[in-house]
């Protein structure tokens, strides 16, 4: 029986295949590159997701109001300023300061305990309006921290000494 070409396999039986483009050293290093890829691209939206930038009370007043853009505002508030229209109500209104300028600020919501501390730093996130009102969506409190004294302020003594208690000098 004679063979026809149809009939003949594709590589003679015991010769080698011819080589192909993608060997096994290129596969892994294609995979690789597309996972290195893959990585360094969800490294760098989460460190972008996890950077958050605020601009200062100051700086936020000589920029000024912008329609519409949502913005981060750092600043201290300023004492005695805080209002609530009665304890039923949660829409308050306070003033922040940082560097001699000022910002009133409305916020619909529950306050964070360590808003009232004289030491933490407050962010709002939130909206300038054109009225120089401060509208607020989120309030977040920095806590400075309790191992640095602010200097002008001695730490409070935790230690009484007994030899003093009788003694009012």
């Amino acid at each position: 029986m004679q063979y026809t070409p149809a009939e003949q396999p594709a590589t003679p039986i015991g010769a080698a295949a011819a080589p192909s483009f993608l060997t096994k050293q290129r596969k892994l290093i294609f995979v690789g590159i597309v996972l290195l890829a893959a990585f360094g691209y969800f490294g760098f939206t989460a460190f972008q997701a996890a950077t958050s930038f605020y601009l200062t009370v100051d700086e936020l007043v000589a920029r000024g109001p912008a329609a519409g853009e949502s913005v981060k505002v750092k600043g201290a508030l300023v004492e005695d300023s805080f209002n609530r229209e009665s304890t039923e109500n949660t829409i308050a209104t306070f003033q922040l300061h940082e560097n001699g300028a000022q910002i009133d600020a409305t916020f619909d919501g529950v306050l964070p305990d360590l808003f009232f501390n004289p030491h933490s730093e407050i962010v709002l996130e939130g909206t300038y309006e054109s009225g120089g009102v401060f509208m607020t969506d989120r309030v977040f409190v920095k806590c400075a921290s309790k191992y640095q004294s602010l200097e002008g302020e001695s730490p409070y003594d935790y230690y009484e000494d007994p030899s003093a208690a009788g003694d009012p000098a």
